[in-house]
């Protein structure tokens, strides 16, 4: 039988790592900034710190994007706390702080927003245990319809859906172009959508992935004009830093 999948109704534009043109990424600011600004769904990045607690966050490491210099695996809570978030970005959001996953979750909710959350598997992590920290707090914080799992790793998202079951959570296959394998990949873990590199879509792709009955997302598109085509060869969200950019610039529904 087909899958049957979360009735989701995606929006033209999805806030990359929340309003990261204008707030740190990945911080509640982000987020906040996001809703603000009209948004309706932002995309976010969840990792474990070595305590195994999920949090939000991108790099493996905090040097880039807080005041410390440790990778992720090697701090607790407490001592990820005590890190500023948003320093580095602008002197508005000093003292801005790592957001946990149930943190962020509870916003999220509170804003009446939909999530694309990233499994982020960096080098060295364990895949099914970002599931397994992950996936209990997300089923029970938001309702299928506004959730997106996505990740580049298959064994993320096989576990997933094994833990998941079969509709229960709509998964996102992350590509930077569509390969070869792509639906084998789609198949295997019953994925509602294809999120690939606008920079690295053909027309070709975006036609079979869209015969194929998937959902097409395209990050991360910053340039309009240049990416306004794609929107004819079905590409249903584009996934952004800046919003605005687009102001007069999206199809008619």
């Amino acid at each position: 039988m087909p899958v049957r999948h979360p009735d989701i109704a995606l929006p033209r534009l999805v806030a990359h790592r929340g309003l990261s043109a204008r707030a740190p990424e990945n911080t509640l600011a982000a987020v906040r900034a996001a809703h603000e600004a009209g948004c309706t769904w932002v995309e976010l990045d969840v990792q474990l710190l070595g305590d195994g607690t999920p949090v939000i966050w991108h790099d493996a490491s905090v040097q880039r994007c807080s005041d410390g210099r440790d990778a992720l695996a090697d701090l607790d809570l407490p001592r990820a706390r005590r890190l500023d978030a948003g320093a580095w970005f602008a002197d508005t959001f000093v003292g801005e702080r790592m957001a946990t996953l149930r943190e962020m979750l509870a916003l999220i909710d509170e804003l009446d927003m939909g999530l694309n959350l990233e499994l982020k598997v960096n080098r060295g992590r364990s895949a099914p245990a970002l599931v397994d920290g992950v996936l209990p707090t997300l089923l029970d914080s938001l309702p299928s319809e506004r959730l997106i799992l996505s990740s580049f790793d298959d064994a993320a998202l096989a576990h997933a859906r094994k833990q998941a079951g079969p509709g229960l959570l709509a998964l996102g296959v992350l590509f930077e172009g569509i390969p070869r394998d792509w639906r084998a990949r789609c198949e295997t873990v019953d994925a509602f959508s294809v999120h690939t590199d606008w920079k690295r879509l053909s027309q070709r792709g975006a036609q079979a992935v869209r015969e194929a009955g998937y959902r097409l997302l395209a990050y991360t598109v910053n340039d309009p004009a240049a990416f306004a085509h794609q929107w004819d060869w079905g590409v249903q969200s584009a996934i952004t830093d800046d919003p605005a950019l687009f102001a007069g610039r999206l199809p008619e529904a």
